[in-house]
């Protein structure tokens, strides 16, 4: 088990070398044992967003909500998730990382428009 592991880990490490990189394991998603580079983290906490984002405005435009609140319910959900998915599952320092708010804000406006696109366009289509 260990020699597979070894050439596992030397294959990877060969890739690297000669400019591949290995592909992205969607296990370490949820391991916080993973070690996190600012870039991969960020942009998983804004993938993370854009789908929230999507289900939101999908859901909000379905069941014909309407009003300012839910804006402010959606920024809530979506900042929740983040901070629950990088201080809960993760476990990460946030301090490596720029802070709260550095990761809180990753990928927040391109979400609020994302979603304010979906729920204007499914609320449309839908209930006019």
């Amino acid at each position: 088990m260990k020699e597979k592991k070894s050439v596992k880990f030397n294959l990877q490490q060969q890739q690297h070398q000669n400019g591949h990189l290995s592909p992205f394991k969607f296990a370490k998603l949820l391991d916080p044992e993973a070690s996190w580079d600012k870039d991969q983290l960020g942009d998983v906490l804004h993938w993370i967003r854009q789908v929230v984002a999507l289900v939101c405005g999908l859901l909000w435009g379905a069941i014909p909500l309407t009003g300012g609140i839910w804006i402010i319910v959606f920024l809530v959900l979506s900042s929740g998730i983040i901070y629950g998915y990088y201080a809960m599952i993760l476990k990460i320092d946030e301090e490596d990382f720029g802070g709260h708010g550095a990761l809180l804000q990753e990928g927040l406006f391109v979400s609020v428009m994302l979603f304010l696109l979906a729920w204007i366009l499914v609320y449309s289509l839908v209930h006019f």
